[in-house]
């Protein structure tokens, strides 16, 4: 099901009494009405999903996510930002999840297309796989260009069992590209070894994913990070950004389904997504697993909103 653009999602504080630039972002934000955009505007679009979080006996509530990030998203400072447009919700409520994923595909590949940059508000993890495939869809099955995925992440998300839910993603896209007969170029920062059972690590194995575990991914070892991140970026063409938030410590995004008890410091994630933004290859990402019932003094939405910003 889709529901289109609420403009009541996006309220914030007026300064406009005040001299200068007072603009917030909510100032900024315009309908996505399927017409062409200006070349990589972004488009946030909405996944209202706890189907696959639930399949996955997950903590559901998830599926309100999405009007709850444009909240935390609305009234921080626009500054150099000119133009978002808001592409409404794809919601799951009925428990079809396919469905609702392949709605998903369609709206992503229809912002490509129209010239737009999507960033998606998920939903549960599940987000991946209806993202993915509007990339792929744009892109094309015979195209020679290297796709990268890089995911933060505590988890591999490389579950074989079906139905899909969301531990399947990355497994299904893994699927994808063998059946395309192109790389399943794919790497998880933050990958916790408590959190992923002694069989995810050997499916990681098999499918040559490369990973880099929390206990690596603290600020002491921030240059290295980026250092082998650059090296990612330069070997590849496009790529796709997922931000699962349970990569983050617990005391920073409690509201998820499987809070983190070491997780990677909010410092070391914005950095590096700053990196792959700047790189000019980005062509998708999307956000996943914010619980707002879960969620104390909406720590885990304004840390979201934080990295949403720094890929607008």
């Amino acid at each position: 099901m889709r529901f289109p653009f609420d403009e009541k999602a996006w309220r914030g504080r007026t300064d406009d009494g005040e001299p200068g630039d007072t603009r917030r972002v909510f100032n900024q934000v315009a309908p996505f009405h399927e017409r062409t955009v200006g070349k990589n505007t972004p488009v946030i679009i909405g996944f209202g999903s706890d189907e696959g979080v639930s399949r996955n006996q997950g903590r559901s509530g998830a599926a309100h996510a999405p009007r709850e990030l444009r909240r935390a998203l609305a009234g921080l400072p626009a500054k150099a930002i000119e133009t978002i447009c808001d592409a409404g919700d794809v919601v799951c409520n009925d428990g079809d999840l396919e469905s609702a994923q392949a709605e998903l595909s369609h709206v992503v590949n229809t912002v490509l297309t129209r010239g737009g940059r999507p960033l998606v508000f998920g939903g549960g993890h599940e987000v991946a796989w209806g993202t993915y495939c509007g990339l792929r869809a744009h892109l094309g099955s015979a195209s020679e260009r290297r796709l990268l995925i890089i995911n933060f992440d505590a988890h591999f998300d490389l579950r074989q069992t079906r139905p899909a839910n969301s531990g399947t993603p990355f497994d299904q896209i893994a699927c994808d590209c063998a059946e395309r007969g192109v790389p399943f170029d794919y790497v998880c920062f933050g990958i916790s070894d408590l959190a992923n059972t002694a069989a995810l690590f050997v499916r990681a194995r098999q499918l040559n994913v490369q990973y880099v575990l929390d206990i690596h991914m603290q600020e002491a070892q921030l240059a290295q990070r980026l250092g082998q991140l650059d090296e990612l970026i330069d070997a590849t063409d496009d790529i796709y950004l997922t931000i699962d938030l349970d990569v983050l410590p617990g005391s920073t995004a409690p509201g998820v389904s499987a809070p983190a008890v070491l997780g990677v410091p909010l410092s070391v994630v914005e950095a590096m997504i700053r990196r792959i933004h700047a790189s000019g290859k980005l062509r998708a990402s999307d956000i996943a697993e914010y619980n707002p019932s879960l969620d104390q003094d909406r720590r885990t939405a304004r840390a979201a909103a934080r990295l949403a910003y720094r890929l607008l």
